[in-house]
């Protein structure tokens, strides 16, 4: 049995941190849900931003402009057509599950990270546009994120909440979901509204790297990986939650994110070996995916309460790393990134369009 279909058996899925074209046209992603139990996949603006500046959109691109579109009306249809094909692959694992699985991923403008009202407002619209069933909208979990997630989530909306980086950041994602849902109830709605929230783990051991001795090289990562998934777990173990739970609810799932290796000494799946855990989600990139199918076995379960998680974390507190400090920096960072990588992505569709549309 192949690594990837272990995975799945042990209670993960495995999502894809991708979306081209290509990979539709040629029948790719179709090839990784039917060997390498891919069951959903996610996207974010440096992802679409390198999948337009292959040219495989060109054509298309030309054509509605040519149309009077541009900008970001002009990328969300190209990004929406794209994401219903995959969502289409997705679904019959989507009914399969009864809405546990077969997701795909589309986000909100990262200019709006931090207007609470702009992106509840983009976020509903998204979903009323793309009207698919499977389709995650993201908002990031930033201070103005929280109070969007727990409004769309009372609206109905399915919500990825990525960029988060911790412990700290993933409970108050957990908690805007919850509030969203226990309103659901108080109002007679259905509690039934898909989420998933997002922890990036390799961002750690990269800001970390030159800091800390080799000893604890890419254990930064983990250890915080850990120690949230200890705090989701008591979540679920909750009251309050089994609550939700009896009434139809169904949990928010953890979703590791940013797990392809970055340092070129390490194993190819280190990220993927250390959270293999039940109840959440491995999205990872291509080729992390296809170095995964090739290993023969995968790592031993994470411990529910976090194993030895806080003793690490001492470690590197010892070696003077501010943990509260540097998950608020990454935040920031990952969501200055975005704002980049969109501004490229639009500025790519400018250009295509201008340099040989109508008239040139």
């Amino acid at each position: 049995m192949k690594a990837t279909a272990q995975l799945h058996e042990l209670g993960q899925s495995l999502w894809l941190d991708s979306i081209t074209r290509e990979m539709l046209d040629r029948g790719t992603l179709a090839g990784y849900v039917d060997e390498l139990s891919v069951s959903g996949l996610t996207s974010n603006p440096t992802i679409f931003e390198k999948a337009i500046g292959s040219g495989a959109y060109d054509s298309e691109i030309r054509q509605k402009r040519a149309q009077g579109k541009s900008g970001e009306e002009l990328f969300f249809e190209l990004a929406q057509e794209d994401l219903a094909r995959a969502a289409a692959l997705f679904r019959p694992i989507h009914e399969r599950t009864h809405g546990v699985d077969g997701w795909v991923s589309l986000e909100v403008s990262p200019r709006l990270a931090h207007d609470t009202q702009s992106t509840l407002r983009e976020a509903r619209r998204l979903h009323a546009q793309a009207a698919l069933p499977n389709l995650f909208i993201k908002i990031p979990g930033t201070r103005e994120g929280l109070p969007a997630i727990e409004e769309a989530i009372f609206a109905g909306v399915p919500i990825n909440v990525t960029l988060l980086f911790s412990r700290e950041h993933y409970v108050a994602a957990a908690e805007a979901f919850i509030r969203g849902i226990e309103r659901r109830l108080d109002a007679g709605l259905d509690p039934q509204v898909a989420s998933v929230a997002s922890i990036f783990v390799s961002r750690w051991d990269v800001a970390v790297a030159k800091q800390v001795p080799a000893a604890l090289r890419n254990r930064l990562g983990i250890a915080i990986a850990m120690r949230t998934y200890a705090a989701y777990r008591k979540i679920l173990a909750s009251p309050r939650w089994q609550r939700i739970y009896n009434a139809g609810g169904r949990p928010q799932r953890l979703l590791w994110a940013s797990t392809g290796t970055k340092d070129p000494q390490a194993e190819d799946v280190l990220y993927i070996r250390s959270l293999a855990a039940p109840f959440t989600v491995n999205t990872m990139p291509e080729s992390t995916l296809k170095a995964l199918a090739e290993h023969g076995e995968v790592g031993t379960l994470m411990p529910a309460d976090g194993g030895e998680c806080e003793t690490v974390l001492a470690r590197f507190e010892e070696s003077g790393v501010d943990l509260d400090g540097l998950a608020a920096r990454l935040q920031d960072e990952g969501a200055e990134a975005f704002v980049k990588s969109w501004q490229e992505l639009l500025g790519a569709i400018e250009a295509k369009g201008g340099a040989r549309g109508p008239g040139r």
